[in-house]
């Protein structure tokens, strides 16, 4: 069946655990990122939940982020971070497409990548560490679940048309592999979530709807860019688009005030 098929390989290529063989042919591939946002709320839920670990073990706001970022990080082997990494290097670079992908296919990472994952990384421990990360409670669980939803959740829309840089790669695997209006029903299926849990958890329903619009917003800003200057999608910018969706959804909730506090 695709659509179980598609689960097991968005498991297997989102995160480090083990699905065995899976069928990887294109359909099965726009079905695993439709299951993205799903695999999202799960990685989510478990940084939030270390997180609130922190908190009951007495720990500093400042090591509960440290720790909900750090988990996300390690059961995706830190995939969309270097992907973040590598496509900050080859938008910086000087030279056409080629020039670009070349160097984004490099092992080592270069200063635009450096300071791009230094500034990332900080926003998200400082967006956690503030007013989400007070008492680390409901507040942090919930905000990590809504901003790894939101930020895999720009993938089915990312797959819905761009072609690929590549002719091989997860870029290629992917590309033009999910239905326009499935992937607008995804979108819109992932702000509508985001509302509902930002209502229960208390972090204000409007300001919920507001970062996952801006969320979606700056990943298609960044899409568009990256088809411009590579001529297609790739792995690395997939990975980009999910820790930048992530990083707008902490930011916008961490200046949200709290009215059940």
């Amino acid at each position: 069946m695709i659509a179980l098929d598609g689960l097991r390989l968005s498991l297997g290529t989102l995160t480090v655990i083990p699905v065995g063989a899976v069928r990887t042919d294109r359909a099965t591939a726009g079905a695993a990122m439709l299951w993205a946002p799903v695999v999202g709320a799960a990685l989510g839920a478990t940084a939030g939940g270390a997180a609130w670990a922190c908190g009951r073990l007495g720990t500093s706001s400042l090591v509960a982020a440290v720790c909900a970022v750090a988990v996300p990080a390690g059961l995706t082997r830190g995939l969309h971070l270097d992907g973040l990494a590598d496509t900050a290097d080859g938008l910086g670079s000087a030279g056409g497409p080629e020039q670009a992908l070349a160097v984004m296919k490099r092992s080592d990472i270069g200063p635009f990548g450096v300071v791009t994952l230094v500034l990332v990384l900080l926003a998200q421990v400082a967006a956690l560490s503030g007013q989400l990360g007070y008492g680390h409670g409901h507040r942090i669980v919930a905000a990590m679940v809504l901003a790894a939803t939101a930020g895999r959740g720009n993938l089915p829309w990312a797959c819905r048309g761009p072609r690929a840089a590549r002719p091989n790669g997860l870029g290629a695997m992917v590309a033009g592999t999910v239905d326009p209006m499935a992937a607008a029903g995804a979108t819109a299926l992932v702000v509508s979530v985001q509302v509902a849990v930002g209502g229960v958890a208390g972090l204000g329903m409007a300001r919920c709807a507001l970062a996952a619009t801006l969320s979606w917003a700056a990943a298609e800003v960044l899409l568009r860019k990256c088809e411009r200057r590579f001529g297609g999608i790739t792995g690395d910018v997939l990975g980009a688009l999910v820790e930048i969706g992530t990083t707008v959804v902490l930011v916008v909730l961490s200046t949200a005030p709290f009215p059940y506090d």
